[in-house]
């Protein structure tokens, strides 16, 4: 199976992709992931990538699309696989198509970009261990101190508001076009985001499912 998931930042579609991978033993491909491997690994699509990563600039689509080909051509997506960030506009799915790529489905993790701002600002990191806490919805016992490891809490750079609304703009900008890209090809369907995590898997996966029964 072939699934998409696509979601504006912090509405959780990354959380909900691993889910699925260990549920149905499918990798999650992660471009992220992909550009840091190829980086620390010294490929020469790394290579290329990591001197646009170093002077700042955006890594093109052509290189982007040539490791997601690269990834793809792997023995361990032969079963299917999972598409976490990929394809970011509406020129990498067109790319994705002409591989001859058809998805089986695309799962749009839908949050309001309130809700998004709310979770987002108020998620502290521990500096040592990476336990995440939510200064609202999952505080730790002592205020700016981790539970597991007594580490301080951290408040990131990347969760402050004004770079929150700054990402979700380029998001509605860049990403959205591909909702109504998706669902011409008939294979979107819409998630929408609950504040308990499992109660999104609840509905992910009976979206799933519904493919995978036909």
């Amino acid at each position: 199976m072939k699934l998409m998931f696509l979601g504006a930042p912090g509405a959780g579609k990354g959380t909900q992709a691993e889910i699925v991978s260990e549920k149905y033993s499918i990798p999650a491909i992660s471009t992220g992931a992909l550009l840091r491997e190829a980086m620390a690994n010294g490929t020469e699509l790394g290579t290329l990538a990591k001197k646009y990563v170093d002077s700042g600039s955006l890594v093109p689509d052509e290189v982007i699309i040539g490791l997601v080909k690269e990834r793809l051509a792997e023995k361990d997506c032969a079963n299917g696989y999972i598409l976490d960030g990929f394809p970011r506009n509406v020129s990498q799915a067109e790319a994705l198509d002409q591989m001859g790529i058809k998805l089986d489905l695309v799962i749009d993790i839908h949050v309001s970009d309130e809700r998004i701002v709310k979770r987002m600002s108020g998620r502290r990191v521990c500096k040592d261990c990476g336990r995440s806490y939510h200064t609202e919805s999952s505080p730790s016992k002592v205020e700016g101190v981790c539970d597991v490891c007594n580490g301080e809490l951290l408040f990131r750079k990347d969760d402050d508001p004004v770079v929150v609304k700054h990402r979700l703009e380029v998001y509605h900008e860049q990403t959205e076009p591909l909702i109504n890209y998706y669902s011409k090809k008939g294979v979107l369907v819409t998630v929408e985001g609950q504040e308990e995590k499992a109660e999104t898997t609840k509905l992910t996966l009976a979206e799933i499912d519904k493919v995978r029964n036909k």
